[in-house]
């Protein structure tokens, strides 16, 4: 299966150009022209890798950057791209958490040898001991990938969150208050029904990807746990 790399650059020139660049090298491609458009994108899936131009209408580059490292608590290969070349912004940039940072204007050559070089660290800490398992799933938290009996299952981010952190401690009982602080960061109010349909949500894909297994258990009056057996 090609990297999925998205491409966050409000310009339609230089993000059609991007984006022949990389399909010609064998990528697939998402596109966002601005950092609310990319923030929706990236609610719903999870790409190999982000080319992120920091000049944006509305939400700005840096300031999606935080939210990724932040809010979305990913790891997922950023590299930054801005007509800014100044040490001081490149030194920012890269403390704020950008993996890498390419000037404009780029040439081809350099973008592809970039996006090599971050995704092979990205395969690196796949193979990494960090990695949680349980039956047939794999779940890598460095690049938030879930591998299910060998196929990469498609999580948002708030699924992947979740399934981090049944794995993390498999034999604790989590409250759906308890999960919607961990997860959501926010006050529970008891009439939320979030964490029921995201775990419900979250059950089908597990199931749809390994039928013969449970992964996540209702312990009834509590709240959820990771099923290690059946």
């Amino acid at each position: 299966m090609p990297y999925n790399i998205l491409i966050i650059e409000d310009e339609p020139d230089i993000n059609l150009l991007l984006t022949k660049i990389l399909t010609t090298a064998g990528y697939t491609t998402a596109q966002a022209y601005s950092g609310t458009e990319a923030r929706l994108l990236l609610e719903r899936e999870q790409p190999d890798l982000i080319l992120l131009d920091l000049m944006l209408p509305g939400l700005s580059g840096q300031e999606l950057l935080f939210e990724i490292r932040e809010t979305m608590r990913s790891s997922i290969p950023v590299l930054v791209l801005s007509a800014k070349s100044s040490l001081n912004d490149k030194v920012t940039l890269l403390t704020s958490g950008a993996d890498d940072y390419i000037t404009k204007p780029f040439e081809p050559e350099e973008i592809i040898a970039r996006i090599q070089a971050a995704l092979r660290r990205t395969l690196r800490n796949i193979h990494s001991p960090a990695l949680l398992s349980c039956k047939n799933l794999t779940l890598c938290p460095d690049t938030r990938k879930v591998l299910v009996n060998g196929t990469e299952l498609s999580l948002t981010v708030r699924e992947f969150d979740l399934l981090h952190l049944f794995l993390q401690t498999p034999e604790k009982v989590y409250s759906r208050e308890r999960l919607y602080e961990l997860v959501w960061k926010g006050g529970y109010y008891g009439e939320n029904n979030t964490v029921n349909v995201h775990v419900s949500n979250l059950r089908k894909k597990l199931k749809s990807a390994d039928p013969k297994e449970e992964y996540i258990q209702t312990v009834y009056g509590i709240g959820f746990k990771l099923c290690e057996t059946l």
